[in-house]
């Protein structure tokens, strides 16, 4: 969220092949610190053939949800720039346009932070119309009374209200946007809107027909090192033989042929698997039905070596071939 953009109303807290990994997943070891991104083919969906990118222009109300509705474009694979002058947006669209459709969809947030650059948002607009770009403008507005609690719940004052009050920062903006607003393709009013709905309404508008995709990071660690804390699911796998214990064993890791086999091969093992993955295309299904796009699953055992990396790229492995995007994090492999 940017430093003068409220959320309607604040969201629930919760971005090398594996030999073992199936199709569509990805991994890194504990010796880099990034890791690998799948691509599904949906991010240049839309592509005109002309090459120039479809463009958005996101505007309105501080407060009204600007952050929450570029967020949502940014998950459905749009390029998103935030507080772009308008100046430079004919510019943007002209690199998209080289791209060579790696860029085939542009949405760009402008908003009174841009102080004197936003008098040049019309000249831009009418240069872009030239160019037969494809653009459309939302819209965030919402009331005085929500925009007014908006800031206070989050103590932070109006881009606009000098040292007047916050309603007379609201007043100056919705003035200075009267113009914008008269244009805009569509206009949102976030009032009653909480993250969830005002997600709902920009998939209706930008998702198409294509389910929002759901992109998951599966992460092992160690218990010793602690939790991560980033995760959103954990498990834990100090219910299974510790390959640690078996001298030829000892000095690979899960990604090893063999040491996959013993773990996978323990009572129990298979079982978990099978239920977990089961469990996991439930909750998958409801993270997409609250607009969740990104989970991240942390797959535990003592040190982060064995247990937890075997099970790890299996379990990545049945979440690709359900169809989601996946990534395999191994947080502590190599750290002991």
């Amino acid at each position: 969220m940017t430093e003068h953009d409220t959320q309607p109303t604040p969201e629930r807290t919760p971005g090398t092949t594996g030999e073992d990994a199936g199709p569509g997943t990805a991994r890194t070891d504990g010796r880099h610190d990034n890791g690998a991104h799948v691509s599904t083919g949906n991010e240049t969906a839309g592509t005109h053939d002309t090459g120039i990118p479809e463009l958005v222009i996101i505007s309105g109300m501080s407060g009204a949800g600007r952050s929450t509705a570029a967020k949502c474009l940014e998950d459905l694979g749009w390029f998103v720039v935030d507080n772009l002058p308008p100046a430079l947006i004919p510019t943007m669209v002209e690199l998209g346009a080289r791209s060579q459709g790696n860029v085939a969809r542009i949405a760009v947030v402008v908003d009174v932070r841009g102080r004197r650059f936003f008098d040049n948002l019309r000249e831009s607009l009418a240069d872009l119309d030239s160019r037969g770009v494809t653009r459309r403008i939302v819209f965030l507005e919402s009331s005085d009374e929500a925009l007014v609690r908006r800031f206070e719940s989050v103590r932070r004052p109006h881009p606009l209200q000098g040292d007047g009050r916050i309603v007379d920062g609201i007043a100056a903006e919705r003035e200075l946007l009267r113009e914008l607003r008269g244009d805009a393709d569509l206009v949102i009013d976030t009032s009653s809107l909480n993250v969830h709905e005002l997600r709902a309404k920009m998939d209706a508008q930008f998702a198409g027909d294509e389910e929002p995709e759901l992109r998951a990071t599966v992460m092992s660690f160690g218990f010793k090192y602690g939790l991560p804390v980033d995760a959103d699911l954990v498990v834990d796998m100090r219910f299974l033989p510790n390959p640690h214990w078996v001298p030829e064993l000892r000095p690979y890791t899960g990604l090893n042929e063999e040491v996959s086999a013993y773990v996978l091969n323990q009572p129990g093992a298979k079982e978990f698997l099978d239920r977990y993955a089961e469990l996991l295309q439930l909750i998958a299904a409801g993270y997409r039905r609250e607009g969740k796009r990104y989970v991240t699953v942390a797959v535990g055992c003592t040190g982060g070596k064995h247990r937890s990396v075997a099970m790890s790229e299996k379990l990545a492995a049945r979440l690709a071939a359900e169809g989601v995007e996946t990534v395999v994090v191994h947080r502590d492999m190599g750290r002991e």
